[in-house]
């Protein structure tokens, strides 16, 4: 398939640039999307973030470097990309659970770690109900949080962020002032490669508000999945939407934002639906 081959294409880039800082924005190129997006479906098929993932073919080949016997602790750290050796021998132990000086150290055990290589599997069929629609630009009003361009980072930020609108009445003023399709509190991740990237609590409105942040959601094409449950479980959608629905599903990854609709926002009892921005693949 043409989308496992580019991301099979991104995972030899990375090896190639082992020893050098690996663009993000590179890696969305080659597979055809946003940095942000090919890190969602990097951590969602390979089960490791895309950072978790460098660091462990790093170590993996620091500790090939060290045992040779022809390089430094300190020449091989500052060769990945480590300019301290105090961040580098702690990330070496954590990964191999000895220091780097005992690497030559007979009888010494280290970890290997390969590269991964991608293929579509094929697993027990369910059914997924979705829906393409193309709309219109439309207006967003509600509260944000920065994002990092790294997306591992950012794994305390979203939730404190809508514990926080719902502990100040924030999510109760936004759903009286919702007057717009899509019907339903929004979760939209803006990550434009070109942008700040940030996280909106929001609801789509034409009304007026000096309170909250207003933001333009571009014109696109969406796949809509529809899902219940707990708000856990928009994380298992997520992730089958991209390892078993897209590879095989003639379309890929647009430039616009992820969209999560919760039209009962009860954690328990959630009814929601994703919006994945698409465009059919070119012939």
């Amino acid at each position: 398939m043409e989308w496992v081959e580019r991301l099979n294409q991104s995972m030899n880039y990375i090896e190639e640039h082992l020893t050098e800082e690996i663009d993000y924005e590179q890696l969305g190129r080659i597979a055809c999307c946003s940095a942000y997006h090919y890190q969602r479906m990097f951590t969602y098929m390979a089960g490791i973030s895309l950072a978790e993932y460098i660091r462990r073919r790093k170590m993996s080949l620091a500790a090939v470097d060290l045992r040779e016997g022809k390089e430094r602790v300190i020449d091989v750290a500052a060769k990945y990309g480590y300019h301290s050796p105090t961040a580098f021998n702690r990330a070496f132990q954590a990964f191999h659970g000895i220091a780097p000086s005992s690497v030559k150290i007979e009888g010494a055990a280290v970890k290997s770690f390969s590269p991964i290589v991608f293929r579509i599997a094929v697993k027990g069929a369910t059914e997924m109900n979705y829906r393409i629609e193309t709309k219109d630009a439309f207006r967003i009003i509600g509260v944000s949080a920065p994002l990092d361009k790294e997306i591992e980072n950012n794994f305390m930020v979203v939730p404190k962020l809508w514990q926080d609108a719902a502990e100040s009445g924030i999510i109760q003023k936004l759903a009286g002032m919702m007057d717009a399709p899509p019907m339903g509190l929004l979760g939209v991740s803006a990550c434009h490669d070109a942008d700040q990237w940030r996280y909106f609590i929001a609801v789509s409105s034409t009304k007026k508000s000096d309170e909250f942040e207003e933001y333009a959601v571009p014109a696109s094409t969406w796949a809509i999945f529809s899902g219940t449950g707990t708000n856990q479980s928009i994380q298992e959608l997520e992730q089958r939407i991209i390892t078993e629905w897209l590879p095989t599903s003639g379309y890929e990854y647009a430039d616009a934002p992820d969209l999560e609709v919760y039209l009962n926002p009860d954690p328990q009892n959630a009814q929601y639906e994703v919006w994945i921005p698409v465009t059919r693949k070119q012939a």
